[in-house]
């Protein structure tokens, strides 16, 4: 007879590897911590960038504009220049805001005052008005009117009063009545 091979054994699993033990400080915490690095490009802030950053913003440029021309530093970073690192430019760039809103009160006389392309011709000779244009111009101004009123809303704000007096000038009285309704009276006749 013959003999059968025995069947293969699988070879023995191995354990798994320990981890080295971390290391604890006294205070129990890992001993190799190291503080966070910061991300983004370091700060590249000079009184010559800050100064031509302001003056295009006085131009009538955003800060969106701004920040995607050549050599400019982001949105992110001006925000972050002017939360009292700099005030130096803090103060630059507010006067730059108020100048900007100055130049969309500009812009508002000049769109409101150019008639040029609120008529046309047609083609039988007949001049006619142009609703769209007008529409246009009068979105163009109320755009820059309420965009005036939030950089500068002492100038170009609305005015808002509140008056608190009483009926005859002086302070407000408050009074309070009740008043007690009483059930009509039924006689007796009536049931």
């Amino acid at each position: 007879m013959a003999s059968t091979p025995a069947p293969k054994k699988a070879p023995p699993k191995k354990p798994p590897a320990k981890k080295p033990a971390a290391r604890k400080s006294a205070a129990g915490i890992g001993a190799s911590v190291k503080p966070p690095k910061k991300l983004g490009a370091p700060s590249t802030y000079t009184p010559e960038l800050a100064a031509a950053i302001c003056e295009h913003i006085a131009a009538g440029k955003s800060l969106r504009t701004i920040a995607a021309l050549d050599g400019m530093p982001a949105q992110s970073t001006i925000m972050v220049w002017l939360d009292g690192k700099h005030p130096d430019f803090t103060e630059q760039y507010a006067r730059a805001r108020e100048a900007q809103a100055d130049k969309l009160a500009e812009e508002i006389l000049s769109i409101a005052d150019d008639g040029r392309s609120d008529t046309y011709i047609d083609a039988e000779g007949n001049t006619k008005s142009d609703p769209e244009v007008i529409q246009r111009s009068k979105l163009r101004v109320e755009a820059r009117k309420w965009l005036a009123s939030k950089m500068a809303p002492k100038k170009y704000g609305d005015k808002i009063q509140a008056e608190h007096t009483g009926a005859d000038g002086g302070a407000i009285q408050v009074a309070s009545t009740v008043t007690f309704v009483r059930p009509p009276v039924r006689d007796e006749d009536d049931e």
